[in-house]
This record gives C-alpha cells, sequence and structure tokens, in this order.
C-alpha cells in the first residue's frame, strides 16, 4: 500500500499543537485541528456554534499572532480548519495521521484515545506527543489495529523552528508504519528523526534536564552566578549563547520542573536520580510565578527602567533577588577566545585550572559519564543522544562530540585521578585500543557500537551528503583560506564559503573564478552551499563589510571597482558556463549572498530562508548584480511572447521597493513572495540536512535533460520613465519625514540603476551596461560620509544607522 498524508488531524490547540498543525499547513496537508469545548459555557453559549469554538479559536489566534511566526506564511492558515471535540470529532475518520497534543494526564489521553480507536481509519496513523507518560500505558485496553499503527511523535518547541522529532515506536506498531513517518517527517516536514525509547522523558528532555540539573546544583556549590555559568558553557563548549539558564527561560520554568519531576518520579534506578531534584530556590521561583520570558522573570529579569532604557538582571540563588550582571571574566574563557578551533577552546575551558573551568569540568564530566550509562537504556547509539541534543537543544556538536574533542582518553584519565564516575562502556572501549566515539572511513562517518564493540556506519538519509566526510576523505580538489570546492560526486563539485558568517571577501572572489576553471575540466556541474552553523546558519550575510570600509577610508576606489568588476564577470560566466550552477541557500541569505542565488541558474532553498538584498541598510546598493538580476526575475517570470505587452512600472515598482526597503524574507516562501525565488523555476526543500544532495539531483538533471546555458540578450529596461515616477515619491516621503535626505538620495539612484539609467522605457540593453551603473553608484556611495558611518556603526553594533 502507498501513504499518502492527505489530511491530518492535530488534537490541541496550545502553543504545540499549533505549532504542529502549521508545520502540516506548510507541507501542503490540510489539517483538522480540535479542542474541548470550554467548561464554562452559559446556557445560551452552549447553543452558539462561535463560542463553542472559543477554545480551538483562541489557540489558533495565538499561534497566528506567535514570535517568532510559526507559520512559514500566513496564507498556510486556510489549510487550517477548525473544530472541537464534541461537534466535529467524526471528523477523524477521514484523518490519515491523527496527533495528540493534549495535556500531560493519562486518564485523559486514554479516555481521547478510546474515543478515536472507534472512529479511526483502520490504516490511520495515530500518535501521541506526550514527554513523559509511558505510551504502552496511554494505549492499554486499545484495540490490536489501534496499537500497530501507534507510536510516539515527540516535536520540540517551537516546532517550526526545532529541528528534532523523536519518534518513540510501541511494542506493537507495525515497522511499515514507522519507516513511513520517518521519511514523512525527515523529507516533507524537515525533521532530524531519532529513535528513541519508551522511556521517561525520552532522548532529549532526559539528557538535557540532567545536565541542567547539575549545573543548578553546581553554580550553589561553586558560587558562579548564573551568567558567569551561561558564558562558560555556551558557544566556547559548542552550546547556544542562551546556554543554560537563558534556555530555561525560554523553555519555561514551569515546563523544566514538570520534566525534571517526571525523570525524579519516573525514574527509580536512576544513578544520578539525586540531580534532577528542583532545588528549593526554583521551588521558590515556581511559587512566585517566576517562570522565564513569558513572565519577563526568571533567571534573567527583564525590562525597562524609569528613562525608557532595557535592563537585564540575574536572579541570586541565595536571596532571590535579582542583581546586576558584571561582565564574565575567567582565564579560560580568555584562552578560548584565542582558540583556533572549536576543539582547542573545549580544551582550553576544560582544562584550565581557574575557578570557571573547574566548575565546567565537574558538570561536563558528570554529563559525559551519565550520557554513557544511558546507552541503551533510552537510546541503542550515542548518534541517537548526540543528535537529540544538537537537534532538540541547539547543540552545535553532541556529548559524544564533544567528548571526541577534548579527549577521550585524557577526560578519563582526569576523571579517574579525581575519583569521579567513569561509565564502563568507555573505559571497556578505551580499553580495547579505540580512542574515538566517530572517525571517518573513505568518506564514510562511522561511530563505536557498544554492543558490537566495533565502528559501525552513521546511519544517514540516501539525499544527506556531508561536506565534512567528503573533505575528510581528501574529496577537496581546491581550497583557500576563505573557501573549498569539494567533489560531491558524479562530476558534481560543491563550492563552499568558509569564512566567518560565509561573508564574501576578495579571496573568495578570486577563488570562484579557478573553481568555474576546474568544474569546466573536470566536471558535469555546480552547486554552490555549504553546512556550517547550527539552525537557521548563514548561507552567506553578504560582502566582507570590513574589508569595504578599509578601502572607502583609504579612498582606494579603483580598487573597489576591480573587485565589484571582478565579482560581477563572475557571476556572469557562471551563469553562461556550460554546466549547471545550482544555489543551495539556507538561513540568512543577505546582500551578495543573495546576489550569489540570484545569478544561479537554479535555487534550491531550505525553508527557513531569511533572503534578501539589504544593502541599503549600509549606505550602499546590490552591486554584485543584485539590481540587474533581480530585476531579470521579474521580467523572466513573465510567460513567453508577453514581455513586451507589459505594463514594465508593474514589475519595475516591486523589484525597486524589495531593494530600497531592504525586504528579507522570513522564510523560504516569503522569498517566492518576494521575487527572490521562482515559484516555478526554483524548488524549496524542507529538511537541511538534505539541501546539497537535493541540489546534487538537480544539477544531475539538468545535465541528464542536455543542459545548454542561457543564451544571452539585451534586457528590457523602463528608462526614465521609471525612475522619473519612483522620484516623485520619493519627494513625498521626503516631505512627510518618512525619509531622510541620505535615505532619499540613496533611493533615486537605485531607482536609476534598475531603471537601465537614462534611456527611454522599452530600451533593451546589455547586462554589462547594467553592472557598470551598479559599480558607479556602489563608489558614488562610498564617497559619502553618511554611507561611510552606517558602514562603521553596523559593524561596530551590528544594527542599522538612520541618519
Amino acid at each position: 500500500m502507498s501513504r499518502k498524508i492527505r489530511k491530518a488531524a492535530v488534537i490541541g490547540s496550545g502553543i504545540m499543537g499549533g505549532g504542529i498543525a502549521a508545520l502540516l499547513a506548510a507541507a501542503g496537508v490540510k489539517v483538522l485541528l480540535l479542542d474541548i469545548v470550554p467548561f464554562d459555557l452559559t446556557d445560551e453559549e452552549k447553543n452558539d456554534p462561535a463560542a463553542r469554538n472559543r477554545m480551538v479559536d483562541n489557540g489558533m489566534k495565538a499561534t497566528l499572532a506567535a514570535k517568532p511566526s510559526l507559520f512559514m506564511t500566513k496564507k498556510d492558515a486556510a489549510l487550517i480548519e477548525t473544530g472541537n471535540l464534541t461537534d466535529d470529532f467524526d471528523k477523524l475518520a477521514d484523518c490519515d495521521w491523527i496527533c495528540e497534543v493534549v495535556v500531560e494526564n493519562l486518564k485523559i489521553k486514554q479516555e481521547l484515545f478510546a474515543r478515536i480507536d472507534k472512529v479511526r481509519k483502520a490504516d490511520a496513523i495515530i500518535s501521541s506527543n506526550t514527554s513523559g507518560i509511558p505510551l504502552a500505558k496511554i494505549s492499554d485496553g486499545l484495540s490490536a489495529g489501534f496499537k500497530e499503527h501507534f507510536l510516539g511523535t515527540h516535536f520540540f518547541n517551537p516546532v517550526r523552528y526545532m529541528h528534532l522529532l523523536e519518534l518513540i515506536p510501541g511494542a506493537e506498531t507495525k515497522q511499515e508504519v514507522l519507516d513511513f513517518i520517518a521519511n514523512f517527517g525527515e523529507v516533507y516536514l524537515g525533521k532530524g528523526i531519532v529513535w528513541a525509547k519508551d522511556t521517561p522523558n525520552f532522548i532529549g528532555n532526559r539528557i538535557g534536564i540532567q545536565g541542567i540539573g547539575r549545573v543548578l546544583q553546581a553554580v550553589v556549590e561553586d558560587d558562579i552566578t548564573m551568567a558567569e555559568a551561561d558564558a562558560l558553557l555556551g558557544p566556547a563548549m559548542g552550546r547556544p549563547r542562551t546556554a543554560i539558564f537563558g534556555t530555561a527561560d525560554m523553555v519555561g520554568l514551569d515546563t523544566m520542573v514538570h520534566v525534571a519531576d517526571n525523570s525524579y518520579e519516573l525514574c527509580p534506578e536512576d544513578e544520578m536520580r539525586d540531580t534532577v531534584v528542583v532545588p528549593d530556590f526554583v521551588k521558590k521561583m515556581l511559587a512566585d510565578n517566576k517562570l522565564g520570558n513569558k513572565t519577563k522573570e526568571g533567571f534573567y529579569k527583564k525590562g525597562k527602567d524609569a528613562n525608557g532604557k532595557r535592563f537585564k538582571k540575574q536572579l541570586d540563588p541565595a536571596t532571590g533577588e535579582y542583581i546586576d550582571i558584571e561582565k564574565p571574566s575567567f582565564p579560560c574563557l580568555d584562552a578560548a577566545k584565542k582558540a583556533a578551533t572549536p576543539a582547542e577552546k573545549m580544551q582550553a575551558i576544560v582544562y584550565g585550572d581557574d575557578k570557571g573551568a573547574k566548575f565546567v569540568w565537574k558538570c561536563t564530566a558528570n554529563a559525559m559519564t551519565y550520557c554513557g550509562n544511558r546507552i541503551p537504556e533510552i537510546a541503542d547509539s550515542l548518534v541517537e543522544i548526540d543528535n537529540a541534543m544538537k537537534w532538540g537543544y541547539g547543540w552545535d556538536v553532541g556529548p559524544f562530540e564533544a567528548w571526541d574533542a577534548i579527549g577521550v582518553r585524557k577526560s578519563v584519565e582526569k576523571m579517574e585521578a579525581e575519583g569521579l564516575p567513569v561509565s564502563a562502556k568507555v573505559k571497556a572501549m578505551l580499553d580495547a585500543g579505540v580512542e574515538s566515539f566517530y572517525r571517518v572511513e573513505k568518506g564514510v562517518p562511522q561511530f563505536y557500537d557498544f554492543d558490537k564493540t566495533a565502528y559501525v556506519d552513521v546511519p544517514l538519509s540516501a539525499s544527506a551528503l556531508s561536506l565534512a566526510a567528503a573533505k575528510a576523505d581528501g574529496k577537496v580538489a581546491l581550497s583557500c583560506p576563505s573557501a573549498s570546492l569539494v567533489d560531491i560526486g558524479d562530476g558534481v563539485y560543491c563550492l563552499e564559503f568558509t569564512t566567518k558568517m560565509n561573508a564574501l571577501n576578495g579571496e573568495i572572489i578570486d577563488f570562484m573564478g579557478g573553481a568555474l576553471d576546474y568544474v569546466d575540466e573536470h566536471g558535469v556541474g555546480l552547486v554552490i552551499g555549504n553546512q556550517a552553523g547550527g539552525m537557521p546558519g548563514a548561507f552567506s550575510a553578504g560582502a566582507d563589510l570590513a574589508f569595504v570600509l578599509k578601502k572607502a577610508e583609504d579612498k582606494a576606489y579603483d580598487e573597489l571597482d576591480a573587485f565589484l568588476e571582478k565579482g560581477q564577470m563572475g557571476m556572469l560566466r557562471g551563469l553562461y558556463s556550460s554546466f549547471p550552477v545550482v544555489a543551495a541557500p539556507y538561513g540568512m541569505t543577505l546582500g551578495g549572498g543573495c546576489e550569489v542565488c540570484l545569478s544561479a541558474d537554479k535555487i534550491v532553498a531550505h525553508s527557513e530562508l531569511y533572503m534578501g538584498l539589504v544593502e541599503i541598510g549600509v549606505g550602499l546598493l546590490p552591486a554584485g548584480g543584485g539590481c540587474l538580476n533581480l530585476w531579470k526575475k521579474y521580467i523572466t517570470s513573465l510567460p513567453a511572447g508577453t514581455d513586451k505587452d507589459t505594463d514594465l512600472a508593474k514589475l519595475f515598482i516591486p523589484t525597486f521597493m524589495k531593494i530600497a526597503m531592504a525586504a528579507v524574507s522570513m522564510s523560504a516562501a516569503g522569498a517566492v513572495a518576494n521575487g527572490h525565488l521562482s515559484p516555478t523555476k526554483d524548488r524549496i526543500v524542507m529538511n537541511r540536512d538534505l539541501l546539497i544532495g537535493e541540489a546534487k539531483k538537480e544539477v544531475l538533471r539538468m545535465v541528464e535533460d542536455g543542459y545548454a546555458p542561457p543564451m544571452k540578450k539585451k534586457v528590457r529596461v523602463i528608462g526614465r520613465e521609471g525612475y522619473g515616477m519612483v522620484n516623485a515619491e520619493i519627494f513625498n516621503m521626503l516631505n512627510g519625514g518618512f525619509l531622510s535626505e541620505h535615505d532619499a538620495m540613496l533611493a533615486k539612484r537605485i531607482a536609476y540603476v534598475i531603471a537601465g539609467g537614462d534611456v527611454k522605457s522599452g530600451t533593451e540593453v546589455s547586462e554589462e551596461a547594467i553592472l557598470k551603473l551598479e559599480r558607479e553608484a556602489f563608489i558614488d556611495f562610498l564617497k559619502e560620509e553618511k554611507s561611510v558611518a552606517r558602514i562603521a556603526h553596523m559593524l561596530k553594533t551590528g544594527k542599522p544607522l538612520r541618519n
């Protein structure tokens, strides 16, 4: 039988249920979102359909209003039908997947599933998003057919942004059901799949809450402040900036305590059970409704003072009062900042001898042993634990990857010297002469399987390509400090940027020419993409502004012009080369990063795409072909043969506005609406892990179809009619105080460039002519003090300057 999810039901319209419904809608699935009829209805309201649906309608409103948005685009909401569990229950009979997301109460869940068992389709998949109640108890007494189609599908909040989906098989779940939902979750919902066992809190929360619990104890034992703990256990240790206490505030202390209580009550044999006992000061916070970000008071307190200035304070566990935050300072942190690699940063922290380093070592040693002891209790392999923490908690590296980074043998010897417990499995691994949990063998990533006492291949989707594994296998064709060209098989190469935030600099521009030459001689096609950073990451944050500022301060305008021209010609050359070029953007794709994509034959984008030409924010304009290629994107979207009859103003105004307003999409769907992605030519991929692999498929498909480069031809422009029309509106906005004089000057010149210069409407001009207009405007803007000030301010503060 070929399964499809044509219609799904989500029962429970809270922020988790609403988030799951929004994600399903983004995948094009029709959704039935149900909740209970409110208990407090008056007799008159009981006969009012709107009143009976108040719970679900309020939930839907909250989902639509959530920030950051849970919807890829608000248009997806049209796929969601709302109802209640009394009037609309029978509609579940039409659903291919029914996902329960109700309160964590065993009796309520059992009663709900007993009702579902009577109306469900025989082959419908049923799942629970429970995080603490065993599935065996939930499904007890239900039909054999129900149990064969029942499993746990544990999403993490916020559903759109957290990559993790834990799948928990029931004792009787059919393998066919498990295989299908895993593929659907990975490909259609874009999730990283982790197989968990039916144990309390599954994997992510079981490991996560134990680590948080030990840190809560250690900050009191070692007199470490919340801000110090977060600085020590943050990016330097491969964790997000929110680290421990910032993360807890985001999740909510009520949720954190619920998970901790679950672990304590339901895991009586856990050897570190005492670490999840909630400290008294946290219980006091809960009683005082200090729940984190949702109440603006948690481990941190945020707000504005009497003068309207924002402040952030931290909780003192000893007093329960909020105190000022002093910038954390430890020798180990200073050493980590100077370290060149992530592994060296971690080593600087854990092997330091100052107060902060000892605190981190204590917490890390405890966590490593705990993780080692949880296999096979909660997961069959260390890969599942690593992925759960990366995808569910936003870590850059998982616990076992971090253990490899600091040195397994060295750390175990230190633990034993200090009398700390060590996982018996890890000791046995070292005794067998195995020094690391992971390795790459002939380009294939492998992990050490404790049960088999041997390395086995890391399970990967057929579409998932690892650039790191390819590079470890010696597949780097060309490289420089800022970029590399990697052989990803079948004659396809990947051009990867490797600078901070993948910013474009002179070295990358030079490298691109050599990369095109190499692919032309040795390959069949090129993917431009990378896999650096966590979610959402940065494909490229744009041009290296420090480089631009230095040239402007030195008045090296000729050098800048040559740099821009080389970049423009390189992108043109890629477009008209004898092989296809596919860009694979994700996350931040701004400025020059956006221009790289616009000049490709095709874009295969991740659904989380924040794309835009934002140069006006730093007093510049897109001069890497952005003005030209966005205009071409609009022009070429017209049906063949209609461009001569089209009112160019209808295309010119939105093109101009997208650049002049620095429009940035909040998703790939938004990039389609902005004109940066073509709705017919380009593709959107939900799972970033599959992005490079899917882009490679597009290259090979184009080659198989007999790829020929596009024919070079002139571009029809709107000319003086267009910028004249825009100038009138800019004049009105300037007089109304909506624009500064500098903004108005920038906008007028941008309109002139997009319009193709001082020519008649309908004139066809060469691409090189528009590119020259881009360069001239860019250089002229850099001669303006206010533009230079904008660049300097952005580099210093990370925020745009209005001047």
